[in-house]
């Protein structure tokens, strides 16, 4: 059985971890595997990874080492021509002619729904590997590269504590998750921040602003905001809308951005990409499909594609909570 794989959208700190897995999985039970460079535009390509040997599929020694990398070996990309019904059957055709029986893709929401499609005009299996910091997939505990995430914006936010403590400032800090406050909401748990702002729970300008006076009267001197992209357009609007509502504290804004997608993986994050790659090898092998590999209570399962892309999961109420009462 010839296997590809590839990386899609953006990319998650143990994306490699996951490829090793696959390629140790899939080499050692005598199956091939070839990795496809950029996403599904290397399909469209026909751009295959080349390892040092010259080969244009992977050996168990192509893969030694990737483990603790961050990134991706075989990169990735959005690929708007494959998202066209037209690209979809495309890439279908030059998967089969190229001899390709099943394919990996590693990614988040966009990655996974292209796969979706792509299973609905192409006769091979395809099992999804979730990719991705935002942890936004339905029918996964946590996805590749959360954690790394939360770990630099904890590390980031760590740092800014000491400045706004010396100075007697507040620091808005914005982080990645345009549509969910995961990262959001674990970095402020975990860095013992005042505030967080993140779109599964709005909050007006007026609302923040009487808790920050609050705060103020109770003797904070300085206070970390950790805001959600794209919230009330981003820390620079939220800002000056809190300035002009009465924030008793100056303030400053920083902008962590594409920083949280880097670095090396950490642990956790590696020992789920080695899980869900080497259940999605065992799923194709066995015959599954049209799947992804997740990890529910610390367990492996395989969840159909279709439930893990549907619908925006939510953060759970009691973390929001949770953060309300440690944060007074």
């Amino acid at each position: 059985m010839q296997i590809g794989i590839l990386c899609s959208g953006g990319d998650s700190p143990g994306m490699n971890a996951c490829l090793r897995a696959i390629v140790r999985t899939a080499v050692s039970q005598g199956h091939e595997v070839v990795g496809f460079m950029d996403g599904y535009q290397g399909i469209l390509n026909e751009d295959f990874y080349i390892g040092s040997a010259g080969a244009h599929r992977f050996f168990m020694r192509t893969v030694s080492g990737i483990v603790k990398r961050g990134g991706t070996l075989l990169h990735s990309s959005r690929c708007p021509e494959f998202a066209t019904p037209e690209g979809t059957q495309k890439a279908a055709d030059i998967l089969d002619k190229l001899g390709v029986d099943a394919l990996i893709p590693i990614g988040g929401n966009g990655t996974l729904t292209g796969a979706h499609e792509l299973g609905k005009v192409w006769k091979g299996q395809i099992i999804g590997c979730p990719g991705t910091i935002d942890n936004d997939l339905n029918g996964t505990d946590f996805t590749i590269g959360f954690k790394t995430s939360v770990q630099t914006a904890v590390d980031a936010v760590d740092k800014l504590r000491d400045t706004a403590a010396s100075h007697h400032r507040m620091f808005l800090v914005e982080l990645m998750g345009r549509h969910c406050g995961y990262i959001t909401l674990h970095t402020a748990i975990a860095a013992g921040c005042e505030v967080a702002c993140i779109p599964e729970h709005p909050q007006k300008i007026e609302d923040i602003v009487e808790k920050l006076q609050d705060l103020y009267r109770r003797g904070k001197t300085s206070i970390i905001m950790v805001v959600a992209e794209g919230y009330h357009d981003g820390v620079m609007a939220l800002q000056e809308k809190l300035e002009k509502a009465g924030c008793p504290f100056p303030m400053r804004s920083v902008v962590l951005g594409h920083l949280l997608r880097g670095g090396d993986p950490c642990p956790e994050d590696r020992i789920l990409a080695a899980q869900t790659g080497n259940l999605a090898v065992e799923g194709i092998l066995r015959g599954e499909t049209d799947k992804m590999a997740g990890v529910r209570n610390n367990q492996a399962v395989l969840v159909p594609l279709e439930e893990a892309i549907t619908g925006h999961r939510v953060v759970p109420q009691d973390l929001v909570d949770l953060l309300e009462c440690v944060s007074r």
